[in-house]
């Protein structure tokens, strides 16, 4: 991905821990790389193809100057949640936030905090099959769809399917939603979950009845278990009820760990469950 650089950007602001900083202000100095595919722009040579440094400079000076923060971290955060908002031609961002007049009585040229961050790509499997199964689904996608630090939010059809597990409940409605988010997996999580409580979701029997159930299936190609969250989701290669509605949206996606395409997966449960 090519990059649109600026090197020690020069902003003024009040951020620190102690009350001085806060009072008289200091120097600050920013580093900001922003991947952006500038093939276009430099076929045509026109600026609304690709991003305005000066723009991203104004946004940078603008966020910094808006608050005061005690820590460079936050200041960093921000920074880089702003951009990646602002200019959705920007896909990842660089911030280094550097501090020249630290106070810690020693000569250094400066202080700094550098983070990366960036777009994730999240699939979510959704589905629904106690009390009014069409209201929770259309809740979850109000929900889902209007979380902040989101974008691009698009949903498959929604399938009727046979519960699969513990057989002795209704039928479940299940679609998959994809959407592109700030948050990490954990975070994200988090935020489906509050949707889950808002539908009085309860865990009371393993695969059994459900108002509303979220999962995530699917975030970039992340691979990684622990007690709480299991990625790519280790039962998604095995139910039609993820897959069909899963190759809706991503037709020609490959799974991380099985390196096959989702589509030849869901050609091959269909001929065993025939």
């Amino acid at each position: 991905m090519d990059e649109i650089s600026v090197k020690n950007l020069e902003v003024f602001c009040h951020h620190g821990v102690y009350k001085e900083e806060n009072v008289l202000g200091q120097k600050f100095l920013v580093d900001i790389i922003s991947k952006v595919d500038t093939r276009e722009a430099g076929k045509t040579d026109e600026l609304a193809l690709s991003v305005s440094y000066g723009d991203i400079c104004r946004c940078v000076k603008k966020e910094m100057t808006k608050q005061n923060d005690k820590l460079l971290e936050r200041v960093a955060e921000r920074l880089a949640e702003c951009i990646l908002l602002q200019f959705p031609q920007i896909n990842e961002v660089e911030i280094e936030v550097k501090k020249p007049w630290a106070p810690v009585l020693m000569h250094m040229d400066y202080a700094s905090v550098k983070i990366k961050r960036s777009w994730h790509k999240v699939y979510i499997g959704v589905g629904s099959n106690l009390g009014e199964r069409e209201e929770y689904m259309k809740l979850a996608k109000e929900r889902v769809s209007g979380l902040p630090k989101t974008r691009n939010f698009k949903s498959a059809a929604i399938i009727e399917t046979e519960p699969c597990g513990y057989t002795e409940q209704g039928k479940f409605l299940n679609t998959v939603y994809y959407i592109e988010t700030l948050y990490t997996p954990e975070e994200f999580l988090d935020k489906l979950h509050q949707i889950e409580n808002e539908a009085n979701r309860k865990r009371e029997i393993h695969w059994g009845p459900r108002t509303l159930d979220l999962d995530i299936l699917l975030y970039d190609n992340l691979i990684t278990e622990d007690e709480e969250l299991t990625l790519p989701h280790p039962e998604m290669t095995k139910r039609l009820f993820v897959l069909e509605p899963l190759c809706m949206l991503y037709p020609r996606g490959i799974h991380p760990l099985e390196q096959r395409r989702y589509t030849d997966i869901l050609e091959d449960l269909k001929g065993k469950e025939q």
